[in-house]
């Protein structure tokens, strides 16, 4: 007698077990794929202190804390040595203020190593976060072109520095370089203004720092000194993809006086924030922010909220920040503290395969465990329609005895099978038609063996 049973446990492991599977492989990958949880410490190559570069790292330093994050300030000689750090790996600096034409100006500048002029693929920008203008102050006439410095005493700043750079490569488009007749001096910022105020040289390039309004303004006014007007910024500006062309207004220094007494054509690069391709989102998301926070105020060189902006130059501008120049920060990076909207973020990662897979997966195992207990008995009644079959085909006695042997092998293994106690009806059912095939099978023989011994009695 077939044993009833209130769960087929076989039938229900080989129902669940492909949706299983696929469940694990599907959480296996998210695994794989999930972002790790943002590191709380970062470190960022600034510049010298005291400067621009310096004093905004400072306050990066303030305002990633607030989040938990760590920020660690390096001091260096400027956005080349930013540059060369970022691509150093030993050196395990994750963001640096770079100043806008670096990469190319690298090539022309002498000690630079050959990394700091290549093509920067594992290097990505989280976008522009102020111009850097360039500020020539001259001695002498008027005048409309840097070649016409050919010959002269320059102060071009100090060695690694974005403005150095800058100097060489405009100068050298107007065939000034170093090893000619031009003196190019190491001097910068106060050193360079004074130097210019007392005749000790003949122009000084200055950006960044040296070039604040208050030092134009005390420059502008001394005797003797003059403002270069870049009548062909413009021109720069094509020659030189990563130059902004900006404009100073009259009166900008002093408007009573009206100094400068007309425009004055500047042209500019942008101090980029430069981060390793590996930067985690989260973090690049918190760093946007804060030069949002930092550097998103006007004053005389931009409008307000102009930067950060997704300039992109030499470095492409990184997905992270793409996303988030277009959309902002994730909806639950904007409503929980960060470092839960972190764990969040991680664990929805993981419940995506669950709830994508595996809860359409539960809705399918009911089906497939009736399909699969119903196809045992489906699999009996194939059998008894082929005996049904062969035995309207008027068998003879042999033929049928074999066909009532194949029936009670079948009601064998019908009396053998375990069922789930829910399937008990359709299992008497299945025995009453075996009952059923046996009866005509039986009568049929006895009609044939009558018939068999009338036929005897006839003869005889």
């Amino acid at each position: 007698m077939a044993r009833f049973v209130a769960i087929s446990w076989r039938d229900l492991a080989i129902s669940f077990g492909p949706i299983l599977l696929i469940s694990a492989a599907a959480i296996y990958l998210a695994v794989r794929l999930i972002q790790p949880a943002p590191p709380n410490t970062l470190t960022m190559s600034a510049g010298t202190k005291g400067s621009s570069f310096w004093n905004n790292a400072q306050q990066y330093k303030k305002i990633l804390a607030r989040n938990g994050i760590t920020l660690n300030v390096l001091e260096s000689q400027g956005s080349l040595d930013n540059l060369q750090k970022l691509e150093d790996p030993n050196a395990k600096v994750d963001v640096g203020f770079v100043q806008g034409g670096m990469s190319a100006a690298a090539a022309i500048v002498p000690g630079i190593a050959p990394a700091a002029s290549d093509k920067h693929d594992d290097l990505v920008s989280l976008g522009s976060v102020a111009y850097v203008p360039l500020a020539v102050f001259y001695r002498g006439p008027v005048l409309t072109r840097l070649s016409e410095l050919k010959g002269k005493r320059l102060a071009i700043s100090t060695e690694g520095s974005g403005t150095r750079a800058l100097a060489l490569a405009i100068l050298k488009a107007n065939g000034i370089e170093p090893g000619g007749n031009t003196e190019l001096l190491p001097l910068a910022g106060d050193a360079a203004a004074e130097a210019l105020s007392n005749g000790s040289i003949d122009a000084a390039f200055l950006t960044g720092d040296s070039a604040q309004p208050p030092t134009m303004g005390k420059l502008y006014r001394t005797p003797g000194i003059r403002f270069f007007d870049f009548t062909q910024a413009d021109a720069y500006a094509r020659r030189f993809p990563y130059l902004t062309v900006l404009n100073l207004p009259m009166g900008a220094f002093d408007l009573a006086k009206n100094l400068p007494e007309h425009r004055i054509r500047l042209i500019a690069p942008t101090a980029e924030l430069i981060a390793r391709e590996g930067l985690h989102p989260a973090l690049s998301d918190l760093l946007i922010e804060a030069a949002k926070e930092v550097h998103g105020r006007a004053n005389l060189m931009q409008s307000a909220n102009e930067f950060p902006a997704p300039l992109a130059h030499e470095f492409r501008i990184s997905d992270d920040a793409e996303r988030y120049y277009k959309s902002g920060k994730g909806f639950l990076y904007r409503t929980l503290p960060f470092w839960i909207a972190s764990l969040a973020d991680r664990v929805i990662v993981l419940l995506v395969p669950i709830i994508v897979v595996l809860i359409p997966g539960f809705r399918l195992v009911p089906g497939l465990y009736r399909w699969r207990v119903r196809s045992r008995i489906y699999k009996i009644y194939g059998a008894l329609i082929a005996i049904e079959r062969e035995a309207m085909t008027d068998p003879d006695t042999a033929q049928r005895e074999a066909l009532i042997d194949r029936l009670d092998d079948i009601e064998a293994k019908v009396n053998q099978m375990k069922m789930p106690l829910a399937y008990a009806d359709q299992f008497y059912v299945l025995r009453e038609h075996i009952g059923f095939v046996r009866q005509r099978l039986t009568l049929a023989q006895s009609v044939a063996l009558d018939a068999q011994a009338d036929s005897v009695q006839h003869t005889t």
